[in-house]
């Protein structure tokens, strides 16, 4: 009997504790068993994501197009050392200007620009929308986290205008949780000051049937 009190004593107090510590978290704060699948009570069907985007107020992020990976980046010096770096293939180039013809076609609302500085995703960024600008800190994990990602998925955006950011898997699928992206896979999102939710998620050849 006393052994049972005592269990159950235990198991009281590690209740409390995990109760404090899930109260002290962050904010927005994101755990690696969330998932980055759109919200099912808040999710935009694909009838109405381009609508949405032409009013703006959203996140756009987009993992780069289709790349060669019998190619890596282990033996790179730099960003701008592209002969040792992971580059897109040529159906991603055609993937990204076709995504970049597509988002002109529906005349979504553009912004600002940001792009991890790898290649890849500058080449991809470029095919699509032009002139971008390049932020180191999208691929550069601080003590194994995104902390600049999570402040642009949850920085609000004005009306009128998306933010619009390419970068690569691992650090969406580190801040945002599984399903990984697939190449030339966006997900759109709208910010919420401290966090944000997942509304759709559009792959490379779904742009062409928006309306």
């Amino acid at each position: 009997m006393k052994y049972q009190v005592l269990l159950s004593a235990l198991a009281c107090a590690l209740a409390l504790i995990a109760g404090a510590a899930s109260a002290q978290a962050p904010a927005g704060a994101i755990s690696s068993a969330e998932s980055s699948a759109p919200d099912a009570m808040q999710a935009l069907p694909a009838s109405a994501v381009a609508n949405a985007l032409r009013q703006g107020g959203y996140v756009i992020y987009f993992r780069h197009a289709s790349t060669d990976f019998s190619q890596n980046d282990a033996q790179m010096t730099g960003y701008s050392d592209c002969a040792h770096q992971r580059l897109l293939t040529d159906q991603g180039r055609k993937e990204a200007r076709e995504i970049g013809r597509q988002i002109a076609r529906l005349k979504l609302a553009r912004g600002e620009v940001i792009v991890s500085p790898y290649c890849r995703t500058m080449e991809t960024a470029r095919l699509m929308f032009g002139q971008v600008n390049a932020r180191n800190a999208l691929r550069e994990a601080v003590a194994g986290d995104f902390p600049d990602l999570k402040q642009l998925f949850a920085t609000p955006v004005t009306l009128g205008s998306n933010r619009w950011i390419v970068g690569h898997g691992m650090p969406f699928r580190t801040v945002a949780g599984p399903p990984q992206l697939a190449e030339g896979e966006a997900v759109v999102i709208r910010p919420e000051g401290t966090g944000w939710t997942v509304l759709a998620r559009v792959l490379a050849q779904d742009w062409a049937g928006l309306r």
